[in-house]
């Protein structure tokens, strides 16, 4: 193996294969370190802007969903129809992160499997990590790798954030957990669709967050989040498989992983460490959506990883978090205020449920999703929205402001 890397990559998922992938494709020697041996619960939705901006071809996707239907604690049902702008792709985890892991080796980087244990900074500067691989035959074998810059892509439990980092630096997250069952040959339209993403907006479900039954093809992910401590999340897991007729399918797997919800205020260390993806925090509030950020999150690391090894100057880490913010702070701001009103009291989730049933707010909504960015070609349906919001969480009656 190489003496000295470039940049050592920990964590192979969206985010550090992609960043893995940009920085090998621009002449860079990269260490991709994965131990590959679980997936995190994820919904699996990706926009059409990440498919466009991360080449990620159409026979990847196991399913398309053409619509979400929102349903309050009452039952109320609220169905929102993408309409003819595009589909909502969905991809699985365990076959969709060895993919941009390959496509990364192929572009030239070296893959590590094995987990991080240590990390030291030499008087030279290089980093230095201690890598354990698994040994199926007997104790753990341990390897060392060393860079002159490390991009920390490896989870909301990031070992890079623990070792490097102040302990204060940790973004605040819920708890997600999900099954993945196979999907029914024949189910109940009014309680499954194949091509309909459902999210389930009740405090039995979750108390402050969301439940989901996201369709992938011939499987199915079923789960919910909360940051309650003590919510019973496979009790409500159970209870959503229930009432979408799923009571009965095969489970494939179950898995849980805490999800940040709130950037971290800094990204890097001053040196030679930059966090990205869902270790600086990047998972939407409210929508708890990760896979476009987190690779967006891996471009722009490496980018800023360029920059410093170009320049020879730490600052440089500094823009990948500069970047981020800029195209989508206000985005993750708009979301934490709806997570933090809405999602308060199933009183509030109905009203809430009740405003996607505006035309103006389903395009607005698709159109924003699909591009990743606030729509702003129309602003009277702006406007119209701004005063139905208000009339709802006021409890005002229709048609008064």
């Amino acid at each position: 193996m190489q003496t000295v890397f470039d940049v050592a990559i920990v964590g192979g998922g969206p985010c550090g294969a992609t960043a893995a992938e940009r920085l090998a494709r621009t002449g860079h020697s990269v260490v991709l370190v994965e131990p590959g041996n679980r997936i995190k619960p994820c919904g699996g939705a990706i926009p059409t802007r990440a498919m466009r901006d991360f080449d990620i071809p159409e026979e990847l996707l196991v399913a398309k969903a053409n619509a979400a239907r929102i349903i309050a604690p009452s039952g109320k049902a609220v169905e929102m129809r993408v309409g003819d702008i595009g589909f909502v792709g969905m991809v699985d985890r365990e076959t969709f992160d060895p993919h941009l892991r390959a496509r990364a080796c192929k572009a030239g980087a070296h893959l590590v499997a094995g987990k991080l244990a240590a990390i030291e900074e030499e008087s030279s500067g290089i980093l230095s990590l201690a890598i354990e691989r698994s040994n199926d035959t007997g104790p753990a074998l341990q390897e060392t790798v060393r860079a002159r810059l490390v991009i920390g892509a490896d989870g909301a439990n990031s070992t890079v954030r623990r070792l490097m980092f102040p302990k204060a630096r940790k973004p605040p997250y819920v708890f997600a957990y999900h099954e993945i069952i196979e999907s029914p040959a024949d189910a109940d339209a009014d309680r499954f669709r194949a091509d309909r993403c459902d999210v389930v907006y009740d405090g039995h479900i979750s108390p402050d967050f969301y439940g989901w039954v996201f369709p992938h093809g011939n499987r199915t992910s079923v789960g919910c989040g909360s940051a309650v401590k003590g919510h019973d999340l496979r009790r409500a897991t159970s209870a959503l498989r229930q009432n979408a007729g799923l009571a009965e399918q095969r489970t494939l797997r179950r898995e849980g992983a805490p999800l940040p919800l709130k950037p971290l205020r800094r990204w890097d260390n001053g040196r030679n460490i930059v966090l990205a993806g869902d270790a600086a925090g990047t998972v939407a509030p409210s929508s708890g959506e990760g896979i476009y950020y987190a690779m967006l999150c891996g471009s722009l690391a490496a980018d800023a990883v360029t920059a410093c090894l170009t320049s020879g100057k730490a600052s440089a880490l500094r823009q990948a978090r500069r970047r981020f913010m800029r195209e989508h702070g206000r985005i993750f701001f708009i979301l934490g205020i709806m997570q933090a009103v809405w999602y308060r009291s199933d009183r509030l989730r109905e009203r809430f449920v009740s405003l996607c049933a505006d035309p103006d707010i389903q395009r607005l909504t698709w159109e924003s999703y699909l591009e990743k960015r606030l729509v702003r070609r129309d602003p009277l349906a702006h406007m119209r929205i701004f005063f139905k919001d208000m009339t709802q969480l006021l409890g005002l009656p229709a048609g008064q402001k």
